[in-house]
């Protein structure tokens, strides 16, 4: 029987972190009644050779600032101090050995990173040792996971497909924010209040330190 307490891992470059985060993981933890939802800030993904715009301290600093006010909600710096490349399964496997077996954990995915699932690292490991929960946005498709099953098995496509988590469409994404700021662009309505003044104050991202709105 599954554990009642749930935890909920968030990994992402958060470069910034925005509204669209904060929204989706605020939904995927009501939909979920968990007990704990903890962001992992990115140093960089093994599968994207860009890194991080802003420096690990900056980063952390906006989640924090941006989540302040969410009870529940934590950053932690894992990923970030380790050598890199840190992949899924091993920060998984770190914080089940902090909490413990109490706790049911779900990995959040984007739907747009479907197709990328069959390169992750040790990918049906990861599976069998959380819920991968991709969530899908309001107005597109459902995904189906059902192209993997002669590969990963009728058991684990049944339970990515029991982990799909809607959430509302939200049309904004990290580099966007970073381009409207490159710009001139108007991002205050992107943002937590407290990060939009953290990232012109820091002149992050091209800024130039004054409003930009």
């Amino acid at each position: 029987m599954m554990n009642s307490k749930k935890i909920i891992l968030f990994g992402g470059t958060f470069d910034p972190i925005h509204l669209g985060h904060t929204t989706v993981a605020k939904s995927a933890a009501q939909y979920l009644n968990a007990e704990r939802l903890i962001f992992i800030p990115a140093k960089c993904s093994p599968l994207k050779s860009v890194l991080p715009r802003a420096s690990d301290i900056d980063r952390v600093k906006m989640i924090s600032l941006a989540i302040k006010d969410q009870i529940n909600y934590e950053v932690s710096d894992y990923e970030i101090n380790k050598p890199s490349p840190s992949f899924t399964l091993d920060t998984v496997r770190y914080f089940k050995s902090v909490f413990g077996s109490d706790f049911t954990f779900y990995w959040l995915v984007g739907a747009g990173s479907i197709d990328d699932l069959i390169y992750w690292h040790c990918i049906t490991e990861l599976i069998d040792e959380c819920n991968v929960a991709m969530m899908y946005r309001a107005e597109y498709d459902k995904p189906d996971f059902s192209k993997y099953e002669s590969i990963w098995g009728h058991e684990r496509v049944e339970k990515l497909q029991r982990n799909i988590i809607p959430t509302p469409l939200v049309n904004v994404s990290s580099t966007e924010v970073r381009k409207r700021i490159t710009s001139g662009g108007d991002i205050a309505q992107l943002l937590d209040n407290e990060v939009f003044n953290y990232i012109i104050e820091r002149r992050l991202y091209g800024s130039t330190g004054k409003y930009i709105g």
